[in-house]
């Protein structure tokens, strides 16, 4: 069956996703929550490293497989999801639901793209 994400709109929403995520603590409300800012940076600063590294046509050093790409964000999310127990923070409401929030956006671009890797010859490599 054909998932609706392509791995061309996955990169857009990849990059979107690491240059919003590092600022909700202040969009949010929740910069005086540090683990939940921490992770909150962490999250984007990492999307946007292991997005640069994948082989895709929006990656910048093709490095990562597309698959391992979305091995990662599918992990990343459920910790996302999670960390409001894991780390403390549940009792904050708007960090607590952003985060939520961020690990079922990741949760659902990771499960809903067409796992399809870039053809090597289109790669330049």
């Amino acid at each position: 069956m054909e998932k609706p994400i392509s791995r061309q709109a996955h990169g857009a929403i990849d990059y979107a996703y690491a240059a919003l995520v590092p600022f909700l603590p202040e969009l949010a409300s929740y910069k005086k929550e540090k683990n939940a800012a921490i992770l909150s940076r962490l999250l984007g600063g990492g999307a946007l490293a292991y997005s640069a590294l994948t082989k895709a046509e929006w990656g910048l050093y093709k490095i990562l497989p597309f698959k391992a790409h979305l091995a990662v964000d599918l992990s990343v999310s459920l910790f996302a999801i999670a960390s409001p127990w894991l780390l403390g923070f549940s009792g904050n409401k708007q960090a607590r639901n952003a985060l939520v929030a961020v690990g079922v956006s990741g949760l659902m671009a990771s499960l809903l793209t067409e796992p399809e890797e870039m053809d090597q010859r289109t790669a330049g490599l």
